[in-house]
């Protein structure tokens, strides 16, 4: 089987959305473009990972000078739209990496699937030649206001699940959690 590669070139829509109810949802990273859409799973760690690493390179975008004054004044609004269905899983995400295109103004994210566990780094083209079986790529590029409104939907979804125990940080469930701050007393 040979390696699948999702590109989408001029991103229409780029969205973190779940399914399910809290405690038990299922995260997707879902994107849109001319080509149509790519539904990945990623689980929430990643989702709040990607979110938090893309605001490093926003602010690093923005501190060093490195994207123009145009690109880093545009307003975007939020997208709190349901993800578009069918809700169709082309591949479960295993390694996530984002790069600066200097030339296109563009923020790169490449979401490589979950392979051989030898594999944690995303692999080029040529290394994906040499590999029989090579994990699929979804490989997208987003403008700054886009993974901007991108992260802030992010937060917004992975903070609309189970809250945390106060006192051991760990989700509480609606009947309660068993804290083990407090010796197993159900809290």
């Amino acid at each position: 089987m040979s390696r699948y590669i999702y590109k989408h070139e001029q991103v229409t829509r780029a969205v973190i959305g779940t399914v399910g109810v809290p405690g038990e949802r299922q995260f997707f990273l879902q994107v849109s473009s001319a080509i149509g859409v790519t539904c990945v799973a990623i689980e929430k760690s990643q989702a709040l990972a990607l979110s938090e690493r893309l605001r490093i390179m926003l602010r690093e975008l923005r501190r060093n000078q490195l994207a123009s004054l145009d690109e880093l004044n545009v307003v975007g609004e939020r997208d709190d739209d349901s993800l578009e269905f069918p809700i169709t899983e082309d591949f479960r995400a295993g390694v996530i990496g984002i790069s600066w295109d200097q030339e296109k103004q563009r923020i790169l994210v490449e979401t490589q699937a979950i392979g051989d566990e030898t594999l944690t780094e995303l692999l080029s083209d040529d290394e994906a030649i040499l590999i029989e079986d090579a994990p699929d790529l979804l490989s997208f590029s987003l403008r700054i206001h886009q993974a901007r409104t991108f992260c802030d939907r992010t937060d917004a979804v992975v903070a609309a699940g189970r809250q945390p125990c106060p006192f051991c940080g760990l989700p509480v469930n609606p009947e309660g959690h068993l804290c083990p701050r407090a010796n197993g007393y159900r809290r």
